[in-house]
């Protein structure tokens, strides 16, 4: 009885809202992954019926973009005025890498929806800093999609790998077996694996991604173009 009084006593200080679901829902996915959000998990998380979730979200489908939304909201918040756009792309590329490796179904639902509200947030904030670069209107399109895909792309694979190797597994043991392999194959297929096969035991995966946003902003920012003779 008193165990029933205080969750009724809860349901009433915290009124359910589509707030509260939404958190309750990325909580779920992040212990147990999509097949763990149910509505009849969700209720027994929330200590409510099915019926009142319903009220506040009509199926899975739009708690999945809801909770995805949520994640990439606080992940790429828009730049603080006067931040460098080169230093603006880097805060949104970490702080999506970020997201994914701490969320990773955040990747596989970027990837299947593309052209919904979470993946155009990340396209707007990186869109944004292109143009304040003073990339030309023709390529910012292309800039900006390069930027987009390398982001979700390269932090989507990263989560991918965590999750495939055994939960307590030492990285820089794995990573040199791995190395090791590499530098069994044929010498003539896999003559540029080979040789960088000792690097991949200590590399970075933050520092790598980052460093390859470095490589696509200096590809992608105007060239200052040497003054020709002076006129006669």
């Amino acid at each position: 009885m008193a165990a029933t009084r205080t969750r009724r006593t809860e349901r009433r200080e915290n009124p359910l809202s589509r707030e509260r679901i939404v958190e309750a829902a990325i909580e779920l996915l992040d212990a147990a992954g999509e097949g763990g959000l149910t509505f009849r998990a969700l209720a027994e998380r929330l200590a409510t019926g099915p019926g009142a979730i319903y009220w506040h979200v009509t199926g899975k489908d739009e708690l999945l973009h809801a909770a995805t939304d949520a994640v990439v909201a606080a992940a790429a918040p828009p730049a603080t005025p006067g931040t460098a756009p080169r230093d603006a792309v880097r805060a949104v590329a970490l702080g999506v890498f970020d997201a994914i490796d701490a969320h990773p179904w955040v990747g596989a639902q970027l990837a299947r929806s593309p052209r919904d509200a979470p993946i155009l947030r990340i396209f707007e904030r990186l869109g944004r800093q292109v143009q304040a670069l003073g990339v030309p209107r023709a390529v910012r399109f292309t800039a900006a999609s390069a930027l987009l895909n390398y982001v979700v792309g390269v932090a989507g694979q990263n989560a991918a790998n965590a999750r495939a190797v055994e939960a307590g597994t030492d990285r820089t043991e794995f990573l040199t077996g791995m190395a090791a392999a590499w530098k069994e194959l044929d010498p003539e297929e896999y003559p540029f694996v080979r040789d960088i096969a000792d690097d991949l035991p200590h590399h970075d995966d933050r520092g790598e991604f980052l460093a390859g946003i470095d490589l696509i902003l200096t590809g992608i920012a105007p060239r200052e173009h040497p003054a020709g003779p002076p006129s006669a």
